[in-house]
């Protein structure tokens, strides 16, 4: 009997590597018969010991191919010609795109026609459905050292186990692309861009942010607080120190930007910051049934539940819907407040200038108690000094640690908070390196 060749018949006179590309292309596809012992012109060549090739293909592949494939793969010994050959039935896999584990999730490592991304992306869609956290990466091979920094700061456990229960890694152990979100490779980026005046029509300065969405997140903010200025008023004897933007408002705009983003457009979520206000454009609209008018009573439906939850366990976010109420209780008693705009395909959040409209003249400084009542600048700023000041009160001396513990920021911020005092003759520095801390000094120089 003569074989033919087709698309989904394929010959292999004896058992060769090219094997594991024939199985992977039929069990992304839609299945099909892999025939050892037949040459390519379809006559049989035959086999000594079919068993033991059967046994050498399975063993062959269950190592060499990812996703485990070998429950769709069946084997069957049958004699044409009075010589006996291998049928190796291949049904189309459930967990596609199956790749050579050694090239990954990549267009050399996975068999199909064609193979290229966007075919893998449809493959991986199909399989996993369409929420785009819950996919398996196209990227296997992830490192987590700024994801490991920042859960290690925050105290909470980041080993095997907690990437697999928060779903950072699957069920046949491969990345999600929540995991990629999290990892150094992490694709996804945010511009930061900084101008003179109210428009783009002069750049001051420009940075794009890159690498885990944890390192974003501190990088950014540290960017935007370095620019965050402080004014100081008078009122009567109380002086007040109030900054452009509350603080707590910037947090949670970020914190928004990085949670509710849309993953699936490759495009980079934008921040520009203007001499009047701050705006953070998040790729992705409203999810639908959703309108402004429930997002500021607090109703929120997550676009992702995973980061989401991540974010959660590391106590930067509370609860969903919280952001918004926060942003704008951080106004409260300001002339301006911040704004919602949304298009089907962005959400921008923007946080005007405290300090700007009394500058230019066009209205007066809020009174005093109404900044004091605020959860916005000079509390904050006085709250985070005074707590300081405080903890040397009772233990005598800081040190940089000690102000990462006391006040739940990050290294950068901290070190920030102690020059800020240095520089205020509020702390003096002892000490260097390793040895470094901080005291009063009234209290060093014996004044009361």
């Amino acid at each position: 009997m003569l074989f033919q060749e087709s698309e989904t018949v394929e010959f292999k006179e004896v058992v060769v590597d090219d094997i594991k590309k024939e199985i992977i292309a039929f069990a992304n596809c839609d299945g099909g018969k892999l025939y050892i012992g037949i040459r390519d012109d379809g006559t049989v060549a035959g086999l000594d010991h079919p068993d033991s090739v059967s046994l050498q293909i399975s063993n062959m592949v269950r190592d060499a191919i990812k996703p485990d494939v070998t429950m769709f793969l069946h084997y069957k010994t049958i004699k044409e010609d009075g010589k006996e050959i291998v049928e190796v039935d291949v049904q189309r896999g459930t967990d596609r795109p199956y790749y050579l584990a050694k090239k990954g999730m990549r267009p050399e490592g996975v068999y199909v026609r064609p193979a290229t991304d966007t075919a893998i992306r449809r493959m991986i869609k199909e399989t996993d459905g369409d929420r785009f956290e819950a996919m398996r990466c196209l990227n296997q091979e992830l490192t987590f050292e700024a994801a490991e920094k920042e859960f290690a700061l925050r105290k909470v456990e980041f080993g095997a186990w907690q990437k697999r229960t928060l779903k950072l890694i699957d069920q046949d152990n491969l990345y999600s692309n929540l995991g990629l979100l999290l990892s150094d490779q992490c694709v996804h980026t945010i511009k930061v861009a900084v101008f003179q005046g109210t428009d783009q029509t002069i750049f001051k300065d420009r940075r794009e942010f890159t690498g885990s969405l944890m390192q974003q997140m501190n990088e950014v903010y540290d960017f935007i607080d370095f620019r965050n200025q402080t004014r100081a008023t008078i009122e009567r004897l109380l002086r007040i120190d109030v900054r452009d933007y509350p603080e707590i408002a910037v947090r949670e705009a970020l914190l928004n930007l990085l949670v509710h983003r849309d993953y699936s457009f490759s495009a980079s979520a934008l921040i520009s910051i203007y001499a009047d206000r701050i705006e953070f454009v998040s790729i992705g609209g409203l999810m639908p049934g959703i309108d402004l008018e429930d997002i500021m009573v607090g109703i929120s439906v997550c676009r992702n539940q995973d980061l989401a939850n991540v974010f959660y366990r590391l106590h930067l976010i509370e609860a969903y819907g919280t952001g918004m109420g926060k942003i704008m209780r951080a106004y409260e008693g300001m002339e301006e407040k911040p704004s919602i705009e949304t298009t089907k395909n962005a959400f921008k959040i923007i946080l005007p200038n405290i300090n700007a409209k009394y500058e230019t003249g066009k209205f007066s400084a809020p009174k005093a108690e109404s900044i004091t009542s605020s959860a916005v600048g000079a509390e904050k700023i006085l709250s985070d000094e005074a707590r300081v000041l405080e903890y040397v009160g009772a233990h005598g001396a800081i040190t940089r640690n000690d102000v990462i513990e006391l006040l739940k920021v990050s290294a950068s911020t901290a070190s920030r908070v102690i020059r800020k005092m240095v520089r205020s003759n509020l702390l003096e520095q002892n000490g260097k390196a390793r040895n470094t801390n901080y005291t009063v000094i009234n209290n060093k120089n014996g004044v009361q």
